[in-house]
């Protein structure tokens, strides 16, 4: 079939590697298809989104769906709807920004076509907007952004204009009809309205019907042709182009999906345009996208250290145990295992008084003074040397001291006993003394 020679290529595009390791590219069985896949719907007038991914969680029989970013009943256009493993990228798309055509009705007509257009030219940046009545939300005032509108039609027999807007999330475009009429003093509201652009999926971009994925699905289900759903569904790879990459190891694929933190030795290649404190994409050497990560080193840092933490797992997207468990094979792992069998480290791996010197000075156990002065760094073992030295002899003293009080307490209590011995026979003579007296009286 066709779609066997189609790769899963859509994060290894476009991307400037660093080392000369090849990539390789890898095709997913219909099942993993589906466990990642995104759907680019085109959503019908009426339903609700909430309805229409419900449809879709019926038909496809699916565990989870979910989407990026309602849209109201009577609004159709561009719907992502995420399906299964694909749900954790939902809120990552519902903040992205968002493209409308808009129909707006004046209710009467504005002077000239210049003026519309000088309006919608000052409704770009920061405004202030709330929600409309309309809207199931809490009607309070916010601030959204219009980032670029353009008129693209203006019909003056029926007062109705036609205009393009590039805006934030949750920007109402209902609103801005109504307070692009109170600017041009004519009154105005939305007569109707569709989304062409959610983040960076198009209309243009693999756009699908509900009647396509159910037609996709029954020809699957009767006759086994996969081709159809390989054609309405996208790997999510698609959405996370935009992001910085880094590609990791095989070996480091594992412990990120447990949560693990990226460091120097599992990178491979990374992208030039990586910064401190920005969302970027852990992949594997197939293209696979394992999480979404905070960046920790800028792309300059990465390259010229050796060791520390290149980023902070955010959001892990591929299932655990997908590649095999690698970490704890290493030989610094092998021979901290030997260390905690034979004793000379704790049951948690941490050093106690039978440590050696020489893994005190490793690197893998002291990473606080690595870059540090060598004076300072021997200062600390010879601190550490005095304190286990300190730690010996206190417990020798202790162990004298408690020795000794325990003789002094015994020959206390020996003394005490001999003590009381000799009262008792005492009162024992004087009671037998009495007793004869009496008798002879």
């Amino acid at each position: 079939m066709y779609y066997k020679k189609i790769p899963l290529i859509y994060l290894i595009n476009n991307f400037k590697y660093k080392n000369k390791k090849i990539l390789y590219e890898t095709i997913l069985n219909i099942e993993e298809y589906l466990k990642y896949g995104i759907i680019n719907l085109d959503k019908p007038s009426n339903p609700s989104s909430h309805e229409v991914v419900s449809w879709i969680r019926k038909i496809l029989r699916c565990e989870k769906t979910g989407h990026s970013g309602t849209l109201d009943p009577k609004v159709t256009g561009v719907l992502l709807v995420c399906l299964n493993r694909a749900t954790r990228l939902v809120k990552s798309q519902q903040e992205s920004g968002k493209e409308y055509v808009c129909v707006c009705k004046f209710h009467s007509k504005p002077k000239s076509i210049e003026e519309v257009k000088l309006v919608l030219n000052n409704f770009q940046g920061a405004i202030f907007q709330r929600p409309p009545l309309i809207c199931a939300v809490k009607r309070q005032l916010r601030v959204r952004t219009i980032y670029d509108s353009k008129l693209l039609d203006y019909d003056e027999t029926n007062n109705v204009c036609v205009f393009w807007v590039k805006c934030q999330a949750g920007t109402y475009i209902r609103t801005l009809c109504e307070h692009i009429g109170l600017l041009l003093g004519v009154g105005a509201h939305m007569q109707e309205l569709r989304r062409v652009k959610s983040g960076n999926m198009t209309e243009y971009d693999n756009m699908c019907t509900l009647h396509d994925i159910l037609d996709a699905q029954y020809i699957y289900d009767t006759t086994g042709d996969e081709s159809y759903l390989r054609k309405i569904i996208t790997p999510l790879e698609k959405l996370l182009i935009n992001f910085p990459r880094i590609v990791i190891k095989d070996s480091a694929v594992n412990a990120i999906c447990y949560g693990a933190k990226l460091t120097i030795p599992g990178v491979l290649r990374f992208d030039n345009n990586i910064d401190v404190n920005t969302e970027i994409v852990i992949m594997t050497t197939k293209g696979e996208a394992v999480a979404l990560a905070i960046a920790q080193m800028t792309s300059t840092v990465i390259a010229t250290v050796d060791h520390g933490v290149v980023s902070l797992t955010k959001r892990v997207i591929m299932d655990r145990d997908t590649y095999d468990v690698k970490w704890g094979f290493g030989n610094r792992s092998m021979e901290k295992k030997k260390l905690i069998l034979a004793g000379l480290l704790d049951k948690y791996g941490k050093p106690n008084e039978k440590t050696p010197l020489s893994w005190i000075k490793s690197e893998g156990y002291a990473p606080k003074l690595i870059g540090t002065n060598t004076t300072n760094y021997n200062l600390d073992i010879q601190n550490h040397n005095t304190v286990n030295e300190n730690n010996n002899n206190n417990k020798i003293e202790k162990n004298n001291l408690t020795t000794s009080t325990i003789n002094t307490n015994i020959n206390d209590q020996i003394s005490e006993g001999n003590k009381n011995q000799n009262e008792n026979a005492e009162k024992s003579d004087s009671s037998d003394l009495k007793k004869k007296k009496k008798r002879k009286t």
